[in-house]
């Protein structure tokens, strides 16, 4: 559903412009050598592409929140912003998500009135979902290397080309000088330099040999002597580590149910938008 979301605001904002356009259609909204394109065409393009599908969506949201009326199901800001932080992490930081947010057009207010709507839904399905202890513990085993963790290091480095500018670097980092600084000054990783040459974690297996042998080998807030690769030669430093720790069930239990929990929901929810529409009097007229 949290997939889905991003999908549906696009419609919701075709169906603004839907909506916006069905007064004074007349007017010209764009012209080819003075050949006017009118309101009209674009509604009547809009609602034959688009229309349908949007206008159903419009009246399921209407009828899920009725019906978390009736059962007296309420959604508070707390549990929205909630949702807005995961799927802020999922787009690796706020910056990142607002800006994937500005790409498609969508307000933050739009999608957070579908993020309310989605959490109607997940209560009002709740009850009729049921995430035994069986099926948690099938799925540990089945996903059991997802669960483990391996070793990580958090790190940060200085990539320079040549080794004479790498040992001047070197220097003033013993000096006292700030890596961050050095790092945004002198290093050519394009990827990191801005962001004062921060890696983030990275396990085994994920950077070139001679690197991640230095790496994983210092100790945290330890700067490494010039490491030579085929990229250059990096000055690296651990800031933290993560120790590699086997899947363990209780651990994960939480994650594994909301997990299953989520994919009933999915594969039900046609099922029960249908049913509810039985409960209700649903009148369309859309030309």
């Amino acid at each position: 559903m949290r997939k889905v979301i991003m999908l549906l605001v696009g419609i919701i904002v075709v169906l603004t412009t839907i909506l916006g356009v069905a007064v004074s259609r007349d007017e010209a909204v764009a012209s080819v050598n003075g050949n006017k394109i009118t309101k009209d065409d674009l509604y009547n393009l809009l609602v034959t592409q688009y229309g349908q599908g949007a206008l159903d969506m419009l009246v399921t949201d209407e009828m899920i929140k009725l019906e978390a009326k009736e059962q007296k199901v309420n959604v508070d800001q707390k549990e929205i912003d909630n949702e807005i932080n995961i799927l802020q992490e999922s787009y690796g930081g706020k910056e990142s998500f607002n800006m994937a947010l500005e790409s498609t057009g969508v307000s933050l207010d739009v999608l957070e009135n579908d993020i309310e709507t989605y959490l109607l839904t997940k209560k009002l399905m709740a009850p009729t979902i049921e995430v035994t202890e069986e099926e948690m513990e099938n799925y540990f085993e089945e996903n059991k290397d997802s669960f483990a963790h391996l070793e990580q290091v958090n790190a940060r480095h200085i990539l320079i080309k040549d080794e004479e500018t790498a040992l001047e670097v070197k220097e003033k980092l013993k000096a006292g000088e700030d890596f961050a600084e050095l790092a945004k000054e002198y290093s050519t990783d394009p990827g990191s330099a801005q962001s004062g040459g921060e890696l983030g974690y990275f396990g085994k297996g994920e950077m070139v040999e001679a690197f991640e042998e230095v790496a994983f080998s210092i100790e945290i807030n330890t700067i490494s002597d010039p490491v030579k690769t085929e990229h250059g030669y990096h000055i690296i430093e651990v800031t933290e580590k993560k120790e590699a720790k086997e899947a363990n069930f209780d651990e994960n239990k939480e994650v594994i149910e909301e997990t299953l929990f989520n994919q009933k929901m999915d594969s039900q929810y046609t099922t029960w938008v249908e049913e509810l529409k039985s409960e209700y009097e649903i009148e369309t007229f859309l030309e």
